[in-house]
């Protein structure tokens, strides 16, 4: 070609002899062919993550030895054969035959997404373009909180922020191993994406120091996520347990010894004993979270109530005492000791319930016999009065005038012994 020979001047592109004529004819070449259906020429679109390599490859399913050139988006020729006219050194020569051109291109930046064009020198020229897809991580992730220190009950404001992404990103939530749903907020500053999801949550004792997660959802990265671990402030958990007897009869004259645990956060630095609708005994031993009644009696039976408090709040729980007397040999009904917040819910002694049961039935039972008995008395005497004078009557109308006439005769000797 006449592009082959070489000027007698110094070269005008690095100083080399004989590139000048030939740029000049390249580019000549490249303004004046027409664009073509590229039917022998095949090449794929290029998604590259910015930082990373890009490979463009021309290929030719026919080869007849024709010249292959790629172009970059503003039509400048980057490799003619394995001649780079263009002096970016990031474009490099990866494979180089008859029926391919493949050249790499190193740390891609958003500057160099666009159309590249493969051409083919036939009659007629053809040309086929390739799209080269930069994608952008985010720069940053950060959560923001509304309240480093929540109390239970609260609801409290997170934000997560993906910063400078291409293209803008998917915000996903999880507290713990659950997914939860935030809202997205999306605003574009030139080709960059800027992503804020707001996630509001009521929070619980259960949330204490679990963490929340800010995952990114994005083609350009994986596994990319911060998180924000909880802190709940919460009541106490009051919990009273019997240490002696152990699982046994509260009977008279034997010991009785409580203890009462609270959890909470800030833990419970104020605990106290108190007997419910009623004075504490005198003989009553409270020492910090233990009651000690050395000599238990009938006079102790009654609820008796661990209370716990905190900056956030105060509970309590309860323990109903029955006292049994020595003779008792059945188990007792277990006593029951629950937290509350208002009021303890006693238990039931499900012994003297039975027993009450009992005696109402029996008195039920002896109250049938007593009217059963009184309704059949009452029953014979009326059929006695009413067959007085019937034993000697002949017929029933002689019987009733001699019963009426009995009775008369009754009044009348009454009144004659008066």
């Amino acid at each position: 070609m006449a592009g082959r020979a070489e000027p007698s001047g110094p070269a005008a592109c690095g100083g080399a002899p004989g590139l000048l004529p030939l740029l000049l004819l390249l580019l000549s070449a490249a303004a004046i062919i027409p664009r073509g259906d590229g039917q022998n020429l095949v090449t794929e679109d290029v998604t590259v993550v910015e930082g990373d390599v890009a490979t463009i490859s021309c290929r030719v399913k026919n080869s007849d030895d024709s010249v292959i050139q790629l172009l970059n988006p503003n039509r400048q020729t980057i490799y003619f054969r394995d001649f780079r006219p263009l002096k970016d050194s990031r474009f490099q020569l990866v494979n180089f035959s008859n029926s391919e051109l493949r050249v790499s291109l190193t740390n891609v930046s958003i500057s160099d997404e666009g159309r590249y064009f493969c051409q083919l020198y036939t009659d007629p020229p053809q040309e086929i373009y390739t799209t080269i897809t930069v994608l952008v991580p985010p720069r940053n992730l950060v959560i923001d909180i509304q309240k480093e220190i929540a109390v239970e009950g609260e609801e409290i404001e997170l934000n997560c922020t993906a910063m400078a992404s291409r293209p803008a990103t998917t915000i996903r939530w999880f507290k713990g191993n659950k997914e939860l749903t935030g809202k997205s907020e999306v605003e574009q500053w030139s080709d960059m994406y800027t992503v804020t999801s707001r996630l509001v949550l009521k929070v619980g004792r259960e949330d204490d120091g679990v963490p929340v997660i800010c995952l990114v959802d994005h083609p350009a990265v994986k596994d990319l996520q911060t998180q924000r671990y909880l802190e709940v402030m919460y009541k106490p958990q009051v919990r009273v347990s019997q240490n002696y007897p152990v699982q046994g009869l509260t009977r008279e004259g034997e010991p009785l010894e409580l203890t009462c645990a609270a959890f909470g956060k800030p833990q419970p630095t104020d605990m106290r004993w108190l007997r419910v609708d009623d004075e504490m005994p005198q003989h009553v031993v409270v020492s910090g979270s233990n009651l000690l009644i050395s000599n238990l009696n009938k006079t102790d039976n009654g609820t008796y109530r661990c209370e716990a408090s905190n900056a956030v709040g105060k509970s309590h729980a309860d323990y109903m005492l029955f006292v049994y007397d020595t003779t008792a040999t059945t188990e007792p009904a277990v006593h029951d000791s629950r937290a509350g917040e208002e009021g303890a819910i006693r238990s039931v002694d499900h012994a003297v319930v039975g027993g009450v049961v009992a005696v109402v039935v029996f008195a039920m039972l002896c109250l049938l016999i007593i009217l059963g008995r009184y309704f059949a008395r009452h029953k014979g005497t009326y059929f006695t009065h009413e067959a007085k004078g019937a034993d000697d009557a002949a017929d029933a109308d002689t019987a009733i005038i001699n019963a009426e006439g009995g009775q008369n005769n009754s009044e009348e000797k009454k009144e004659y012994f008066i």
